[in-house]
Parts: C-alpha cells; sequence; structure tokens
C-alpha cells in the first residue's frame, strides 16, 4: 500500500488534524483547500504536507489535482472526503444557491474526488476512502435541510461504493462526527454551546484529533475487514437524542 493520502478540506479544523494525524504516520498528504490561503501556508509549514487550491464540487477541478498529486507524490492509496460548508437556514426561506451550494460542496465532492481515484486504486486492488459525514445527516438539524441533505447523503454513497470495492480490496466507510471544538462551533453563542453540551452524555464536546484518530484506524491495514460502516464519534449524542 503506497502512503499517498488525499485530505479534502485539509487545511483547517477537523481536516488539519486528519493531515497532521496521517503524517504523524508517515503519510505523504496532498491537504486541498479552497478558500483560506494563510490557513494553507500554515498547514504546509506546520505539518509538512503538500497543499493544493482545488474546487471539489467541479469534476474536471479534481480530475487534474489527483493527477497531478499522483505526478508529484505518487498513487494515490488514501482519500478522505472532509471538504463541506454550511448556509443555515429554513427552507421556507433557504434560497435556490444555498441548497446547491451545500449539495454541491458536501456531496457532489465525494462523487467527484471517488471518481478520480477509483479506477487506480481498482488497477492497484487497495484503497482506503473516507466520508466525513455529520451527526446532522443521521437526525437531521433545523435549519439545516441542505447540510443535513448532503451529509445523510454520503452515507448512502459510502453503502454503497464500499459494495462495488470490496472485492478489489477498496474499503470506504463513514465517518459522523457530533459536535466537535473546532473555529466553527467556537463562533457560536455562549447559551446554544451550553444546550449542546447538555444532549451530549459524555458531558463535552468533541477534539479533532478524536475524529482524526478515527480516520488513521480506518486507513490503516488493521481495518481491512471493516467497510460501509458507519462510525458514529459523538459522545453518545446520536444514541440520546
Amino acid at each position: 500500500m503506497t502512503n499517498v493520502a488525499i485530505v479534502t478540506g485539509g487545511t483547517r479544523g477537523i481536516g488539519l488534524a486528519i493531515t497532521q494525524a496521517l503524517r504523524a504516520e508517515n503519510y505523504q498528504v496532498a491537504a486541498f483547500y479552497f478558500g483560506n490561503e494563510e490557513a494553507a501556508q500554515k498547514c504546509a509549514a506546520d505539518t509538512g504536507a503538500k497543499t493544493y487550491k482545488v474546487n471539489v464540487a467541479d469534476f474536471a477541478a479534481c480530475q487534474k489535482a489527483v493527477e497531478q498529486v499522483e505526478t508529484e507524490l505518487g498513487p494515490v492509496s488514501v482519500l478522505v472526503n472532509n471538504a463541506g460548508i454550511t448556509k443555515d437556514g429554513m427552507l421556507h426561506k433557504m434560497s435556490p444557491e444555498s441548497w446547491s451550494d451545500v449539495i454541491e460542496t458536501n456531496m457532489t465532492s465525494c462523487f467527484n474526488m471517488c471518481r478520480a481515484v477509483i479506477s487506480g486504486m481498482r488497477d492497484r486492488k487497495l484503497g482506503r476512502i473516507v466520508n466525513i459525514s455529520s451527526i446532522n445527516g443521521q437526525k437531521g438539524q433545523l435549519g439545516q435541510c441542505n447540510y443535513s441533505a448532503a451529509k445523510a447523503g454520503m452515507l448512502g454513497f459510502t453503502r454503497a461504493l464500499a459494495q462495488e470495492s470490496a472485492a478489489k480490496g477498496i474499503t470506504v466507510n463513514a465517518i459522523c462526527p457530533g459536535y466537535i471544538a473546532t473555529d466553527m462551533t467556537a463562533s457560536m453563542p455562549q447559551e446554544v454551546l451550553e444546550s449542546i453540551i447538555r444532549q451530549i452524555p459524555a458531558a463535552r464536546m468533541g477534539k479533532p484529533e478524536e475524529i482524526a484518530d478515527m480516520v488513521v484506524f480506518l486507513a490503516s491495514t488493521r481495518a481491512s475487514f471493516v467497510t460501509g460502516a458507519t462510525m458514529t464519534v459523538n459522545g453518545g449524542q446520536y444514541i440520546a437524542a
């Protein structure tokens, strides 16, 4: 198995933690980003990962970027689909753009990226794909019809691709993080955070590193018999909801 991994949305938040964890396991990591140049430069300097500016909602851009990664680093053996955005709002007020932007960035990107790597993985008869979904893709969330639909779609996509790929030595799994302490959640009002934590049996938010540790396991040879699975990393919130 080669040690080249792609992490989309890999320069900030959970994605950065995944990049750091895979680098610690001696992977060569291509960290894809789109918006924040400063964060990408810091990620590259701090982790030694190679960063690539890619619009993962663009099929042709994903194809081109994967070709570049494989030319520069080697065949991709691990793909982590982590890129995602939110454009929250109640459905009766949601614009078509807010719907399509979230669907394309969060879910269509999984098709775009998997389509770019899957043929090579099938030829080599080895690969690991990890899709980062969300607890809100499992249970839904008020004001997030677009986000919940995209993250739920990732779960069905994961199970279908896992069945297609298992005989070729490729595993495809999903992780559903609960509420994780990142810059995104730090910007939420304190009373909202406190109400969320009251719903979590573990009585705290998760750490980005705890999601990254699960990715490292699923990417390893130790997880070769784990495929089509949904790993719920949420402190028990989903079962308590």
